[in-house]
Order: structure tokens, then sequence, then C-alpha cells
């Protein structure tokens, strides 16, 4: 959806192109936070397909919508300062407005945004994908839709440029929660109905969030150093902004294979330690860890080999194109290493490991990355292109410290959480 909103608002005008980068950036800065605690979904309802234990399954998808639902309260009231707080960020003046519409067209979509990863994780720990791919294909046909119309002013509607295409976003979410509930409603019911009240005791929930926080934080200091990316590109001009926009899609758009791959990973690991399968668990890793590679070394030869046509498909606009064509490249010598940190996080979310990757992914964001991306950007004065190099050092650090953590955690037992309040059971 990301991917489609840059090609119809890229037709716009930059500045629109380059407040849909500053919007989208700041709604994920707020709401990858609760989307990274919803993951640990991941370990805890794959253990328990694995296990066969349908209770288990059960109450991790009813504290999955609970905790998604108080996630979105607090991801709704963050949206809201959007304009003061880009203005503090001195980002581009005629920006500001436009980025402050589109984020406030994204707090509709927060809830249905929330509700669709639990029920997204859950399926996919359960196996169960073809509903979810037949909902997300329906819901990015509908997204098209609502852009036209809201975008450029059809069927009777006013032309809202970037803010239209927030409230076609928004739209869309909705949809396609609703979509993927009915489509998938016979896997789903055992797991929803009846309601468990013991999903209310704090006990197990604290442990879902003892799992999930690291996640969270793990997914925003890796999103916030692209954010934080975006915003060193504002202070470059308009077309920086939006020539990274267009770059940060591309990526964005190869890295979801990676993505996709590190989810079945996660899951066939969880499911692997829940029946009590360690080296079915070791072997996944290592499917999971070859198929990014492969896939990401085809996507690298692409940026490489063919930057300009590449970046034509989201700009009409020369000095967007010529500048984007020139931050591809550098996309692609850090897919490996995308694909690979990925990966990783997958795998040890598949066990339960989530605080050291968290760690992982500070000292290589932030401690490498970040300060790499302002000194190459503004020391050596390489301004995008050095901001997109800090970047490429950043991922390959955390991709390399996580395949280590990989070979260390899955060299000792692999045992399944512990939830619920039993016994003698400590988690």
């Amino acid at each position: 959806m990301g991917a489609i909103d840059t090609v119809m608002v890229g037709r716009v005008s930059a500045a629109d192109l380059a407040a849909v980068a500053i919007g989208n950036l700041y709604f994920f800065g707020m709401a990858v936070f609760g989307m990274g605690v919803l993951f640990a979904l991941d370990p805890v309802i794959s253990q328990a397909v694995g296990a066969d234990d349908g209770e288990g399954v059960a109450r991790g998808v009813q504290r999955g919508v609970i905790l998604a639902t108080g996630l979105s309260v607090v991801a709704m009231a963050l949206l809201l300062p959007a304009g003061p707080l880009l203005t503090l960020a001195r980002q581009p003046a005629e920006v500001i407005p436009v980025a402050d519409g589109y984020a406030k067209g994204l707090i509709l979509g927060v809830f249905p945004f929330y509700a669709f990863v639990v029920l997204r994780q859950s399926l996919q720990a359960m196996s169960r994908v073809r509903p979810i791919v037949v909902t997300v294909l329906a819901a990015n046909v509908v997204n098209v839709v609502l852009n036209w119309i809201l975008i450029f002013g059809k069927a009777g509607f006013s032309p809202h440029g970037a803010v239209g295409s927030a409230w076609g976003t928004s739209l869309s979410r909705w949809f396609m929660l609703s979509m993927l509930a009915g489509v998938a409603w016979s896997e789903l019911r055992p797991a929803l109905r009846p309601f468990r009240r013991e999903v209310l005791r704090t006990g197990p929930l604290l442990r879902f969030l003892r799992v999930g926080a690291p996640i969270g934080a793990q997914q925003w200091l890796e999103f916030g150093v692209f954010g934080a990316a975006g915003l060193l590109m504002g202070l470059l001009g308009t077309v920086a902004i939006a020539s990274h926009q267009v770059a940060l899609q591309l990526a964005a758009l190869t890295f979801m294979i990676p993505v996709g791959v590190a989810q079945a990973t996660s899951v066939v690991v969880g499911q692997a330690v829940g029946r009590g399968d360690p080296p079915a668990a070791r072997r996944s890793v290592g499917a999971g860890i070859l198929t990014v590679t492969g896939f990401m070394a085809f996507t690298a030869a692409m940026f490489i080999l063919l930057p300009t046509p590449l970046a034509r498909l989201f700009s009409t606009d020369a000095s967007v194109v010529v500048a984007a064509a020139a931050l591809l490249p550098i996309a692609g010598v850090f897919q490996i290493f995308d694909g690979l940190q990925v990966a990783g996080a997958g795998a040890l979310r598949g066990v339960g490991d989530t605080t050291v990757p968290m760690l992982l992914n500070l000292v290589g964001f932030w401690m490498i990355g970040l300060p790499a991306c302002a000194w190459f950007a503004f020391g050596l004065d390489l301004g995008p292109r050095g901001v997109w190099w800090g970047l490429a050092t950043g991922i390959g650090a955390v991709g390399t410290l996580l395949m280590f953590r990989i070979r260390r955690r899955f060299g000792r037992d692999l045992r399944r959480l512990v939830m619920e309040e039993e016994v003698g059971a400590r988690s």
C-alpha cells in the first residue's frame, strides 16, 4: 500500500510526495512499537500450535486483541501533534501542513491496523496464509480505487492530494480487517469465542509484554533510524526527501519478501520448539537465511544495474528521478545484510529471544548507523548519498551481529515459553 500511495501521489507534485514521506515516517514512528509488541504472538501461538494446545492458541489471540485495543489509543493520541513536532524538527515549511494532514488522516486506520496484525500473526502461526494473501490483494485494489477518487478528485469528490491518500489508506485498513475476519472466520472462531476470562489476568499479560516489548523496541529502533535519516534528508530540501521516499519505497518493496520469510521462519521454528524438535528448528533457520540471501542478491543486482528506470516508476519529476537513481545503487549494496538481519530476528523471535536482538539493533543502528549518516552527509559533504551510506553501515553491523547471536542461541537448549500461572512454573 505504501508503494501504491507513493506512485500515485508522485503524479501530483514533489511537495506532496515529500509530505507522504514525512507523514509515513511520523505515523510508523508512533505506531511501530505497538506493532512489534503484537509480534509476540509469533512464538506464543506457533509454540502452542506445535504443542497441540488449542486453549493456549485461544488465550494468545484474545490477549492480542486486548493489547491491540490499548495500543491503538496510545498511537492515536501520539499522531495528533504531528505538525508542531515536524516544525520543531525543521522540516520544509511548504511540506509540513500537508504532512500534518496526512498523519491525522491515518488516525482512523490505527485500530484496524493493529487488529489486522493480531489476526495476521495468529493465522500465520496456525499455518493459514491463504486468507491473508487474498485479503491483502483485495485491499490493494480497494486502496487504488480510493486513492484515485480522493487524491485526484474523481466520482464527484474534490482532490485532496497526499491527504486523500491517507484517508484512502485508513478506509482500506478497515476493509482489510473486515474481510480477513470474514474470510478466515472458520479458523478464527475457536480462538475468539467464547471469551476466556483468564486472558485478563495480570501475570500472563505481563509475560506477553515481556516478550513483546523488546520486539516493539527493536522495530522502533530499526524504523526510527530510517525516520531519523528521513529527517536528515528534510534538512537537505524537498527534492532530497522526495528522492529518499522513492528509494525507500523500492527498498521496502523488495524487503517484503525477507519479511515474509522471517515470519515463516519464526512460525516453523516456534512450532518445532512447541513439539520438542530442536533439530527441525535449527534446519528451519538455515533454510530462512539461505532463501533471503538468494532473493536479496537478485534485488541488489536490479538496484545497481537499473536505478533510473526503477526511479521513474515512482515520480515524473526529473530532479527527483535523478536524485533517487543516485541512492538506489547504495540500497543494492546493503540488500543482503538487510535480508539477513530480518531473517535473523525472525528466527530468534521463534524461540522467544527478543531482548538481546533489541540491544544489537540499538548498537548497530543508533550507535553505528545514525552517527555514520550524519558524518557522511554533513561532515564529508556527501549529501543524500552520505545518509544512505550511513544506513548501509548500520544495516551491515546489525546483520552481522544477529548472525553471531543465532549461532550462540541455537547452540543451546530450546524450550517452550511459559505464559500461564501454573504451579511451580516460572517464565
